[in-house]
């Protein structure tokens, strides 16, 4: 992961040291696991933690230095690591273990905390969208679909929205994160052959995590899984910022995301106030659903494993969890901070000539005593004769001896309040959402 997107709450999870620090907790633990059992004396697992070294980046070094010999990276720290700690208690340190019992263990406990950081984000996210669905309850937009004037609605409603769905996305996450959060500690193909299966409980129970049935890697459906809810997530925000590039363009100009002082939207055009976060979020939510193909690809593994999923996670899980939270959490600042024009949005609504209420005229005219398709119609060819002629949909309708509907009935289809009068209903599902 390139700094630019990278959080340090994040970052420092998938550090070498941070890495190798986890691996040696878990051979440390899974020695006391071992003289929990009687296989060894209390006192060497007292003593290997005493002797224990500091993770620096010398040590990471001198692991590394070391791989370059043993060409396996968990084997060469354990060389590293069983020198440090030294004869006799350095012996037991790895006694009856697999490397993925070190790694896989590591890996999923690491997850486990980057998902809670995205747990946090997301929370923040919806939070935001929530106060500002509340606040903009009753600023009133024009609804568009194909990109076209619809109906009306509010701005609240749509943020409202958005906060369901990234609601929706936090559940994802949360989900994802139970499932991740296990680990094994079983030997070579996940038989126990050689290591008491206490061993595992008490490694597992003293990490917060789940000891799990495994082969000799823990399965990578977990991985999958974690990765589609951050590939979720980010589609999530890709879609509420291309929102807010759509209404942040000139001939819309309803929203825009926060600009700061000094900033400088083009190089060679000074009036330019771009919506360049939102477009980069774009960007990287291509980047995270690129991952989740890799973690699918790696659910496939051969007989009790192979190590072609190993190469790939290196790069996809860190990356994909550190982008997610830098798109969780700029989206939700855009949100928070954005200018919301709503005189814009009233005259964008009003700029139709009426159109947007079309579907209530062909209402009253059922209620008339017209048949839909005859009601439709005469809709139909006031509204298009409207657009062409310029003149208001309710006044082509007044001129029309085809309609027969009194002042009252169409002042009732053309009233914005009447249009937005249960609009709260959709606020209020955002309302109740738990922080």
């Amino acid at each position: 992961m390139i700094p630019r997107y990278a959080s340090q709450e994040m970052s420092e999870l998938f550090t070498d040291e941070a890495r190798m620090g986890l691996w040696m907790e878990i051979e440390l633990l899974a020695l006391e696991g071992l003289a929990a059992t009687g296989a060894v004396p209390d006192a060497y697992a007292l003593a290997a933690r005493e002797r224990a070294p500091a993770i620096t980046p010398d040590f990471v070094k001198a692991v590394e230095e070391r791989e370059r010999t043993t060409n396996h990276d968990l084997a060469a720290f354990l060389d590293i690591l069983q020198d440090a700690i030294g004869p006799p208690e350095g012996a037991w340190i790895h006694f009856g273990l697999t490397s993925s019992d070190i790694v896989d263990t590591a890996q999923c406990l690491t997850l486990t905390r980057a998902v809670d950081l995205l747990l946090g984000a997301s929370s923040h996210l919806v939070g935001v969208l929530q106060d500002r669905a509340i606040g903009l309850a009753n600023t009133p937009m024009a609804g568009r679909t194909h990109g076209i004037h619809a109906e009306p609605t509010t701005f609240g409603a749509k943020l409202a929205l958005w906060c369901l769905q990234a609601d929706r996305d936090r559940k994802r996450l949360k989900n994802a994160r139970d499932n991740i959060a296990v680990g094994k500690m079983s030997g070579a193909v996940g038989t126990y052959s050689n290591v008491d299966p206490a061993v595992e409980d008490y490694v597992c129970r003293s990490l917060g995590l789940v000891p799990t049935p495994a082969t000799q890697v823990v399965a990578r459906d977990r991985h999958a899984e974690l990765l589609w809810a951050c590939a979720s997530a980010s589609a999530s925000v890709e879609s509420f910022a291309t929102e807010v590039r759509h209404l942040q363009r000139t001939e819309v100009a309803e929203v825009e995301e926060p600009f700061s002082s000094g900033q400088k939207g083009s190089s060679a055009m000074p009036h330019k106030r771009n919506p360049v976060v939102s477009e980069r979020l774009c960007g990287l939510a291509r980047v995270v659903r690129g991952y989740l193909s890799a973690g699918l690809e790696n659910v496939a593994l051969w007989h009790e494993r192979d190590i072609s999923h190993s190469s790939a996670e290196r790069i996809v899980l860190p990356d994909a969890l550190q982008l997610t939270y830098y798109l969780l959490d700029t989206m939700a600042s855009i949100i928070e901070g954005m200018k919301v024009h709503a005189d814009r949005m009233l005259k964008n609504l009003e700029g139709s000539g009426g159109l947007m209420f079309s579907q209530p005229v062909l209402l009253a005219l059922v209620r008339a005593g017209m048949s839909r398709d005859s009601a439709y119609r005469i809709v139909q060819r006031d509204a298009h004769s409207a657009l062409e002629t310029g003149r208001t949909l309710r006044e082509t309708l007044e001129g029309d001896a085809d309609v027969p509907l009194g002042p009252d009935v169409l002042a009732d289809a053309f009233s914005l309040d009447l249009a937005l009068r249960n609009v709260n209903h959709v606020i209020d599902a955002a309302r109740s959402i738990e922080r």
